[in-house]
């Protein structure tokens, strides 16, 4: 029976060691979160085209890189979407305070584009911070990303010809690798909320 040569076999223990240590390091546990619900795998999202207030492309590679919060809403709601935008600026207030704010995003996604111009798109969004960004895009595009994201809408006619949406509430956690890792579910409170990135964060980027 060939014997392999002393050096050759403590290489390859070292290499098996080398390997096993990698393997520990990514498969760390997610730490205790407060609020946030992570999938047991995070979710593959398609790629998607949207087009940004700024007239810009938005596209799936544009998250990476960091994690980004996604709420899908409208400009003309009149109770979900200013609270949970009011509640994004009290959690980016407290990422700011930390120094985290260069590696989150907050993406706020028009499931109405009939009516949201990149211009009204533009003055909602930043009224409410600068730093967020709004976008749209067709109704194929925005179907899409809205099932892969598990954030349903749905158009509902009113009177007169008009309209107003039903949409989630929940707010969407895309992690660095532009996968859905999970979901900040209502009711939103910015500090556990700001807790649970700054643990998530600390845990890998």
């Amino acid at each position: 029976m060939k014997r392999f040569h002393p050096r050759i076999a403590r290489l390859a223990l070292a290499l098996i060691a080398l390997t096993l240590a990698g393997c520990n390091i990514h498969s760390a546990p997610p730490p205790a979160l407060e609020v946030a619900q992570l999938f047991p795998v995070p979710r593959t999202v398609p790629g998607f085209t949207l087009t940004r207030s700024d007239g810009q492309p938005l596209m799936h590679a544009d998250w990476k890189g960091r994690y980004t919060l996604v709420f899908m809403g409208y400009t003309h709601c009149p109770d979900i979407c200013p609270t949970t935008l009011l509640t994004l600026r009290s959690l980016w207030g407290a990422l700011r305070k930390a120094g985290l704010t260069d590696r989150v995003a907050v993406e706020f996604i028009s499931v109405d584009p009939g009516r949201d111009t990149p211009k009204r798109l533009a003055e909602y969004v930043h009224w409410f911070n600068p730093a967020f960004t709004g976008a749209t895009g067709s109704a194929a595009e925005l179907d899409k990303i809205s099932k892969a994201l598990m954030l349903p809408f749905k158009i509902v006619p009113g009177a007169h010809g008009g309209y107003s949406v039903d949409h989630s509430a929940t707010l969407a956690i895309i992690g660095p690798d532009a996968r859905e890792i999970g979901v900040f579910m209502p009711p939103l409170h910015a500090a556990p909320m700001a807790a649970d990135l700054k643990r998530l964060l600390a845990w890998k980027s």
